[in-house]
């Protein structure tokens, strides 16, 4: 008897528990609602919190007792905010600055109800770009809120990832009440050879993924330890490297060249995209020398740190702050590393390596203005956003992955011992078809769009054409020994370089491309091993779009009911850019298959839970990152002699990526 009570009170608070969970996202839905308008008078919660909510008789509900929250309300009281209706950046140290005191008030909230009011509060009196990083930041990282869907960026501010042109057509439906579906054309001409992979840096879905990953992985983080963030911020940007290389590949172009302070910026770019408030971006044109920028930093200043950090690579350790040193010459050196270049909040020594990460973004956003002569706003650069459409953003990385490669280069080659897996020999893999195609893809533009009440929505959209693949599978078929947990690393890597040169496998490991990392069991005797590469670990399907989610939260509210969609991480590779596009022809490229223990994995479980399936580019969120071996191992290290590599839990072949 004592069971069922126990049993029937279960039942009552998971029915009473659904409706908390939708009535979260319904508030994070409308607090992102028309963020430059005012709050509707219809959400009537948010609207009261706004006009009447007084934060400071209600510092009960922060864990720092409202120090957070009068640090905060003090700025707003002296005037101190940023107006609203100017644009943000978060590379601008006071805006960023005056976001992360909102992150502050927000992540010291003890309960719901305290976060939604005082959100709503700061809603009607903080910029906006300002609210949405802050809300977007929060959600992320709060323990209140993890089971919220994020909405995606490009449907809260639109904006950032639209040109022009669309965004006049956009107000001109609204103005009209005419409704609208306009197609979004890339950057660039047939003239500009970087119009051809115009497709991947101005995907939506990959600036999503790199807004989304620094903020799980924000340079400004002082909260409880991210594990292996520095690793994660070469590892992550490492890859987006390596994928744009593939892709111009597949364009017949050649590997993007590293940026150089002292040579000109060959490749100028005009984004053709403008701001909600504070005009259009700059646009920088070809062979532009870099310039100093005044309140930023200066380019012999940017070459002094570049030089300290090879210093360090060199004697394989770095200075602290107290002068003591750390050791980089071990697999923990690249997360030390990682933390110096960005530079995080986990740098030891902030003061002799500086930033050289951030103030680059920072300097190659400014070169159209670097005296502020004419008062223009930050490039796209500037802005996690948008950074990934301008060329100039993977020759700044490759620059940086030559940093990091210098690091990896110096320590030793793996050992036939490191790789070896004598448990398991695997005797065949089978790859079905890789293709790809192009599709049009379609999102909401209409919460960019000034409204008032009393005027009707109208449905405003965007197409684009967006890369995308056909699903495909790979089955492993191994020998083991005995029964065993494994892991298992898929990766890609280019056979040839833009000349059709077939490369050495040292020559072309730092372009290795990883597709899967997972747990699983083997049996004793032979063994099929079967994957999807909708399964994949560094990948996550298309967002829910805006309006889906606000109908599904309202829906669910409305009804008592549990919300439809699984609590998904927004920081992930989008699932169909998985595969770099290829060839009509057919792009060749090493498919390689490593098996190796599964005490790799950091986690018991992880060949049954796969603890949201992002953690490939980023990591479990709030645990550590599951695989003990550096990441991108074994193409992490010099190659130089084949031989090692032919270890029987290894086994590579060719196969071809069809652009049909």
């Amino acid at each position: 008897m004592q069971w069922v009570v126990v049993v029937a009170a279960l039942l009552v608070a998971t029915v009473a528990a659904l409706p908390d969970v939708a009535h979260q996202q319904q508030t994070i839905n409308r607090l992102l609602y028309k963020i430059t308008s005012p709050i509707k008078s219809t959400f009537t919660d948010l609207k009261e919190a706004a006009q009447s909510w007084n934060p400071k008789e209600h510092t009960d509900q922060c864990s720092d007792g409202g120090v957070a929250l009068n640090r905060l309300l003090q700025e707003l009281e002296d005037h101190r905010l940023l107006e609203q209706h100017h644009w943000f950046s978060l590379f601008n140290d006071r805006q960023r600055e005056e976001a992360l005191l909102l992150v502050d008030v927000l992540l010291h909230c003890t309960s719901f109800e305290g976060f939604k009011n005082n959100a709503a509060y700061f809603r009607e009196r903080m910029n906006e770009g300002e609210f949405v990083y802050a809300l977007y930041a929060a959600v992320t990282h709060s323990h209140l809120t993890q089971h919220v869907v994020l909405p995606p960026l490009y449907e809260i501010t639109p904006h950032l990832f639209t040109n022009s042109e669309v965004i006049n057509k956009a107000y001109a439906a609204k103005m009209t009440q005419t409704p609208g579906n306009f197609k979004l054309e890339f950057t660039g001409s047939p003239k500009n050879p970087e119009q051809r992979v115009a497709y991947f840096g101005e995907d939506v879905g990959i600036n999503s993924h790199h807004v989304h990953w620094h903020l799980d992985f924000p340079f400004w983080w002082t909260g409880d330890k991210i594990d292996r963030k520095g690793e994660l911020f070469f590892w992550a940007h490492h890859q987006l490297t390596a994928r744009y290389d593939a892709e111009r590949l597949s364009n017949h172009l050649s590997p993007v060249d590293e940026l150089y302070w002292d040579r000109p910026i060959k490749d100028g770019f005009a984004p053709h995209t403008v701001y909600k408030y504070g005009g259009e971006f700059p646009t920088r044109p070809d062979n532009k020398e870099f310039d100093d920028v005044e309140g930023v930093a200066r380019i012999r200043d940017l070459k002094v740190l570049e030089s300290r950090i090879r210093d360090a690579i060199a004697l394989g350790y770095i200075i602290n702050a107290d002068g003591s040193h750390t050791d980089i010459n071990n697999d923990h050196g690249i997360d030390v590393l990682g933390d110096i270049i960005e530079s995080s909040a986990y740098s030891t020594n902030v003061a002799y390596y500086g930033a050289l990460h951030n103030q680059a973004h920072r300097v190659l956003g400014a070169q159209a203005d670097p005296k502020h002569k004419f008062n223009l706003p930050p490039g796209v650069m500037e802005h996690f956003e948008t950074a990934t459409r301008d060329p100039a953003f993977f020759r700044l990385h490759k620059y940086m992955d030559g940093i990091f490669k210098e690091h990896k280069d110096k320590l030793p080659p793996y050992t036939e011992a490191d790789l070896l897996y004598s448990n398991v020999r695997i005797t065949d893999v089978e790859v079905s078809e890789l293709s790809t195609y192009f599709e049009d893809f379609e999102f909401d533009l209409s919460n960019g769009l000034d409204t008032t009440e009393n005027i009707n929505e109208v449905s405003v959209k965007n197409h684009v054409s967006r890369l995308n693949h056909k699903p495909f599978y790979f089955n492993i078929h191994a020998h083991a020994d005995h029964d065993d947990k494994i892991t298992v690393r898929i990766y890609i890597t280019p056979k040839h370089d833009e000349n059709n040169v077939v490369l050495h496998i040292d020559q072309n490991r730092w372009g290795t491309i990883l597709l899967d990392t997972f747990w699983t069991e083997v049996h004793a005797g032979d063994n099929e091993i079967k994957r999807k590469s909708s399964e994949s670990s560094v990948a996550i399907p298309d967002r829910v779009s805006f309006p889906q989610l606000i109908h599904d939260a309202d829906e669910a509210v409305a009804n008592g009911a549990e919300l439809p969609h699984k609590d998904t991480r927004a920081c992930g590779h989008p699932q169909r850019l998985l595969l770099p596009k290829g060839t009509h022809q057919g792009l060749e490229f090493w498919f390689d298959v490593f098996i190796t223990s599964g005490d790799d994995g950091v986690h018991d479980d992880l060949d049954v839970n796969d603890h949201g399936s992002t953690h490939g580019y980023c990591g479990i969120h709030g645990e550590k990152y599951p695989d003990k071996r550096p990441m991108g191992f074994p193409f992490d290290r010099r190659i130089p002699v084949l031989k090692t590599f032919l270890v029987p839990n290894h086994h590579g072949q060719t196969v071809k990526i069809i652009h049909h």
